[in-house]
């Protein structure tokens, strides 16, 4: 059951920690987009103004540093990041796979594109940087505290709504890829709510967005060439995506259904969490039965 709290006071705090990142991507998105390239700038803001918000909102109402909001780093955090980036790219193969295998789609080298392991390792960097920029934002403080305050289905659900509505400014969006983003964002706040760190979460997200580009494809409308391929479909776009990308394909809908129960079934660890777990209960101490004074 959740805990009783203030609803103004949870108002208040998410209220608040949704303009701390507003501000910082507002002061720092222009000079990150001057110092590199549009991906770069992308993702070194959504980074840096999702950490400076989750720092500060927990500095203000918990006194607790960043690593409190699930960053804690130790062999179960390795573990369910493991886990995660394994699920990620298992679902992505799931819908990219089974097209080439029928004919559906087939990979085209790029004539005159050549990628060096420079710009892979570059990219993959900027890749996990982006996934765990968003998960620190939409599964961090602002999250736990709904989830503490209204309970697991009345935060998830939401969430991941507003989390597929901040994409509609992405290129080529659709309404069945807004919807599959909508899915992606009540999955990873149900990895959230099963390992209880942003771990899962975050190598689940990096797990899908690196296994994309891999194979050619636009990730959330964004095109990314990693490999110096392209994957190019014969299927229509129900089944392709069109230009958002296998996100807005109907196989990724299907996805969904395996990526759930491997989520249900996986051998993660849950880690204490300290803004949606409970406080302990302090019992009071039973003195136990008086003995009688022992004879001089």
């Amino acid at each position: 059951m959740p805990l009783r709290r203030d609803p103004l006071r949870v108002a208040l705090q998410v209220a608040l920690y949704v303009f701390l990142y507003i501000a910082t991507a507002w002061v720092c998105g222009p000079l990150f987009l001057w110092v590199g390239d549009y991906l770069l700038g992308i993702t070194a803001t959504g980074l840096v103004a999702a950490c400076f918000a989750n720092w500060l909102a927990m500095r203000i109402y918990e006194q607790r540093p960043l690593v409190a909001v699930g960053l804690g780093w130790n062999p179960d955090s390795i573990r369910n990041l493991g886990w995660g980036i394994l699920g990620g790219m298992g679902a992505a193969a799931l819908v990219l796979a089974p097209p080439l295998a029928v004919g559906a789609a087939h990979i085209r080298d790029l004539a005159g594109v050549t990628t060096h392991i420079r710009t892979l390792g570059y990219v993959t960097v900027l890749l996990l940087f982006g996934s765990a920029g968003e998960e620190i934002l939409f599964r961090g403080f602002g999250f736990q505290v709904l989830l503490r305050a209204l309970g697991p289905a009345a935060t998830i659900f939401p969430v991941g709504v507003i989390f597929a509505v901040l994409h509609t400014a992405n290129p080529n969006a659709t309404l069945l890829g807004l919807a599959n983003t909508a899915g992606f964002g009540i999955l990873f706040g149900y990895a959230f709510l099963r390992s209880r760190d942003l771990w899962l979460p975050i190598g689940l997200h990096f797990g899908w967005n690196f296994t994309l580009p891999l194979f050619g494809v636009n990730v959330s409308g964004l095109k990314i060439d990693m490999t110096g391929y392209t994957m190019e479909w014969v299927a229509g776009p129900l089944w392709s995506g069109g230009a958002y990308g296998p996100e807005a394909s109907i196989l990724t809908s299907l996805a969904f259904v395996a990526l759930g129960a491997y989520l249900w079934k996986a051998p993660l660890r849950r880690q204490a969490s300290f803004l949606t777990d409970p406080p302990l209960e302090i019992l009071p101490c039973d003195p136990g039965p008086q003995l009688p004074p022992s004879s001089p």
